[in-house]
């Protein structure tokens, strides 16, 4: 089923969405005929009002599906399933020439020349103040402020048209003259030829987009993709060779090897001096040590004179104009069906970068929902949901208690000197009670969605049980509520995870210290709520009861546990959304079953669509609890809000 679903997962999630869209438009044209033609006595505010409204449902959750299978880009990938290998070569060409797009004020503000002629200006400008403001003498500061002199002097040598030599021109119109031919091979419709057929079976053999550990196919299979990956390679070679070009000359290498030898002569003269502190040498080292950082920068020869790469940067604009043109409807597909984000070329591959990398594709998390559903697959050996057969006798043994088979007159048989033993009725008692005794086997669900929802139900009942009386004594009881307000107060603010870790220890990995922290959860929750359900009966009631000759148990069991019921049952709704997160919480600490075991093996296995898929779980777990919560708080107290 899942190969089946990877198969065919493009037309799959293209009906989805067709679909949604479609929903999400009859909804909303259903709810405003029904609000223009729907005639109601009920006045604003009256939760009548609130009722119904199912196309309001079937709006609101095809809105969030859509924009998942927008924003992860599984429809892009469904309806435009050859638009990534496209984009992978256009991320190449942009990788090609970025070395040479960089110096350009194309994607900054300024020419990377005039960046780096402000940066070195400022810090000999710097380097001055420093020398003026610093405790050397007049002839150190001469000395010194002459190499400085020097350093601003190769640099605005730099910056002088008169300064760039006959030979880097030519070879920076050499450059721009490859770009103009390399922009006139990317236009011509019949470049790069045809396809070397060894090399087009291996480009279509490749795994679809997201199909493997490959996250899209990097070998073009498209004439598209084909002519922007061998313009490509033209391009890299140029932005190679372009990078290359320096900006010097005779005078520029004389003067970089005389500052050299100047900052080199001052450093060997400190160490010979014997006039100098330790700390008045290490300044002036220090300072000299400025010197020559700025000089290896400047001796790069990568600024130039301002007009001299206009060549460059014109066959460059040109050459990027002609790739939006050869692009095509690939700029509107990326603009528009891959949101926040693009394809970004790596050295080995390609890959989504934007909201596509991290949010999951709906096609991919469904698939490995069913992968993991299976229960030969399963999660670490453990399927997520399924039954195995439990011989009826061990339930039994479970329930029924050994001390049972105690009470039984007589005595438990001993073995004979042959070796062989005689039942009695007290032996028969003690094998029922203990289930060892032939019996039928009947399925009982397994798996680590049971286990979370067993303990969760363990937890909350346990709070329920215990936190309801409690409240409601509590209401009642000026003893109870000042003698066990403090103590549920002082426990009830700190978080469960801050219990987590010591009751872990106490009671260990198995259940018992995670049923028992969802008990704590639960068990503040429910006192709160039976408490203020309470405390909240009208005192009119009470007292046409005792009017009516009520006893105490009848004031309860009639009056005031009704009263109390819409809010110990909000309780009970509220304890079972937090008993959720703390169960994953705790099952992430010290848990080897369990969807918090899920998804704290697989954060550490970088396996983020199995993180989703447990995120989707607990969404999914958790509405269902709150939708049976709503159903029994309907059954159960109908005049809620219409007292």
């Amino acid at each position: 089923m899942v190969s089946s679903i990877a198969e065919h997962r493009g037309f799959i999630v293209g009906v989805i969405f067709i679909v949604l869209s479609l929903g999400l438009i009859a909804s909303y044209v259903f709810g405003q005929r029904l609000i223009r033609t729907e005639k109601t006595d009920a006045v604003f505010g009256n939760p009548e009002r609130a009722l119904g409204g199912w196309h309001w449902v079937i709006a609101g959750v095809s809105s969030i599906l859509l924009v998942w299978f927008y924003f992860s880009w599984d429809a892009a990938r469904s309806y435009f399933p050859d638009a990534a290998n496209e984009l992978c070569q256009v991320a190449k060409v942009d990788t090609a020439i970025n070395p040479m797009r960089s110096v350009f004020p194309i994607d900054s503000r300024l020419l990377k020349g005039t960046s780096l002629l402000a940066r070195d200006s400022l810090q000999i400008e710097q380097l001055d103040r420093a020398l003026s403001k610093a405790a050397f003498g007049d002839a150190e500061k001469a000395e010194y402020g002459a190499t400085v002199a020097k350093l601003r002097s190769v640099l605005l040598l730099l910056a002088a048209p008169e300064h760039l030599s006959d030979e880097t021109r030519e070879k920076l119109d050499d450059i721009a003259l490859r770009m103009d031919a390399a922009t006139a091979r990317l236009a011509d419709a019949s470049f790069p030829g045809e396809p070397d057929p060894a090399a087009l079976a291996e480009a279509l053999a490749q795994p679809g987009w997201g199909v493997s550990s490959t996250e899209i196919p990097d070998k073009p299979y498209t004439p598209r993709g084909r002519k922007f990956e061998a313009i490509s390679g033209e391009v890299a070679v140029i932005a190679k060779d372009f990078i290359k070009i320096k900006n010097t000359g005779d005078s520029f290498d004389r003067t970089i090897v005389e500052i050299n030898t100047e900052i080199k002569a001052l450093r060997e003269g400190l160490k010979t001096n014997t006039t100098l502190t330790a700390d008045e040498i290490d300044a002036r080292d220090d300072y000299l040590k400025q010197v020559n950082k700025i000089l290896k920068r400047v001796d790069d020869g990568t600024v130039f004179p301002p007009q001299a790469l206009d060549g460059v940067e014109a066959s460059v604009i040109k050459f990027e104009a002609e790739v939006s043109n050869q692009k095509g409807t690939l700029k509107l597909i990326d603009a528009i069906a891959m949101p926040s984000g693009t394809i970004v070329a790596g050295a080995t591959a390609c890959s989504e970068q934007g909201s596509g990398r991290w949010l999951p594709k709906p096609s991919d998390t469904l698939g490995t929902l069913v992968k993991i559903s299976d229960p030969d697959v399963g999660y670490k050996g453990i399927p997520l949901l399924w039954y195995h057969p439990k011989p009826l006798a061990e339930m039994v043994g479970f329930l029924v208690p050994d001390w049972i088979a105690d009470l039984v007159p007589g005595q438990y048989p001993r073995h004979k000197p042959d070796g062989t033993i005689d039942e009695n009725l007290k032996t028969k008692v003690l094998n029922i009670a203990t289930g060892n005794f032939p019996s039928v086997s009947i399925p009982m669900p397994m798996g680590h969605i049971w286990d979370s929802i067993l303990r969760v139900l363990a937890g909350l009942f346990c709070g329920i049980l215990l936190g309801v009386p409690l409240g409601l004594f509590m209401g009642l009881s000026r003893f109870a509520k000042g003698f066990f307000d403090p103590l549920i107060e002082l426990y009830r603010p700190v978080p469960p995870l801050a219990w987590a870790p010591l009751i872990l220890t106490i009671f260990g990995i198995q259940d018992d210290g995670k049923i028992f922290l969802l008990f704590m959860v639960a068990f503040a929750i429910m006192v709160i709520s039976a408490r203020t359900g309470a405390t909240g009966t009208q005192l009119s009631k009470i007292h046409a009861a005792h009017s009516l000759g009520a006893s105490k148990r009848q004031i309860i069991r009639e009056v005031i546990l009704p009263n109390s019921l819409p809010e110990i049952l909000t309780g009970i709704r509220i304890s079972i959304g937090v008993c959720w997160g703390t169960l994953v919480a705790a099952e992430m600490l010290a848990g080897t079953t369990g969807i918090g075991f899920v998804e704290n093996v697989a954060r550490k296995q970088s396996d983020y669509e199995i993180i989703w898929v447990t995120i989707l779980l607990l969404g999914l777990l958790g509405l269902l609890f709150d939708l049976i919560m709503r159903w029994v708080i309907r059954r159960t107290i109908p005049w809620r809000g219409k007292g």
